[in-house]
């Protein structure tokens, strides 16, 4: 019978994923004859990191096992994984180790009045996310650059929700967009890995899953991030495009949640845009 524990569920569907990417010659074999899989099948894998094909195949099922350190680092290998999903495939072995574990006990995410200052006191956009990438606290420039986040229910006010927002189509029409929401489903996943069942990771990914092919397609892919920065450009009706980059940091605490900051190179014409909006939002505001 198929394991119920959480980890071992996500470590199957984690190892599938990434079978599914590699193609036969990318690890030197001959694809040969017609293949009904796009990428390798699971007795080549298990070839590759010498492994029986059962042991594998029980492995991607969920089944409760205890791989050993070695065996993680030959599939690893046979993989191709990277430094991000190497640490990632480790973590939810060895969790799946483990009995599966009793609910943890979830305390509510709270913003720091330190970090509250921190986001008041910066010149650029800023904005807090939770490990499920809730917005928990923001300054005035990322409202000037985001939008109003009361425009939103509190249970909505997430990164990935916005991404795939049905209201918000025409950002997809950016060339970055489908990378930048591949970032923040890496970030998603890297937090599911560390509490599996975790209501409000099963709440976002649930809903947007059912609701979005597209976060379907992006999700299935299992790509997880840690810490990730980027480019991004925003239309602003009001003063044009701005090119701006955009970083994450993480604070304390674990999980702890990260600082996303935006900022433009320094001189060009999209910090003189991001100024401008800036002031155009203070003026809209004293006016009301």
């Amino acid at each position: 019978m198929a394991s119920t524990h959480p980890y071992a569920r996500e470590l199957g569907d984690f190892l599938r994923a990434r079978r599914n990417r590699l193609r036969p010659q990318d690890v030197g074999l001959e694809p040969g004859g017609r293949r009904r899989v796009t990428g390798l099948r699971r007795e080549e894998l298990a070839l590759l990191a010498g492994l029986s094909t059962d042991y594998y195949q029980r492995m991607e099922q969920g089944r409760d096992l205890r791989p050993s350190d070695d065996v993680l680092d030959a599939i690893a290998g046979a993989l191709d994984l990277d430094e991000n999903e190497r640490r990632h495939l480790f973590t939810l072995a060895r969790a799946a180790r483990r009995p599966a574990p009793a609910p943890p006990r979830r305390e509510p995410e709270i913003v720091p009045d330190g970090t509250r200052r921190m986001l008041r006191a910066l010149a650029t956009p800023a904005v807090v996310l939770g490990r499920h990438l809730d917005v928990l606290a923001w300054n005035d420039m990322a409202e000037a650059l985001l939008g109003d986040p009361h425009d939103y229910p509190p249970d909505r006010l997430n990164m990935l929700m916005l991404m795939f927002d049905d209201s918000r189509t025409a950002e997809r029409q950016c060339k970055d967009w489908e990378q930048q929401a591949l970032d923040y489903i890496g970030m998603m996943r890297a937090a599911v890995a560390t509490d599996p069942t975790h209501p409000r990771a099963t709440a976002v990914v649930g809903e947007l899953s059912i609701r979005s092919a597209e976060f379907r397609r992006l999700w299935a892919r299992h790509d997880v991030r840690a810490s990730v920065s980027g480019t991004k450009t925003f239309r602003m009706p009001e003063v044009g495009d701005i090119d701006l980059y955009w970083d994450t940091y993480p604070l304390p605490g674990q999980p702890g949640p990260v600082m996303l900051v935006f900022t433009a190179e320094e001189g060009s014409a999209g910090a003189d845009r991001l100024q401008l909006l800036a002031s155009l939002h203070a003026t809209r505001g004293t006016s009301r």
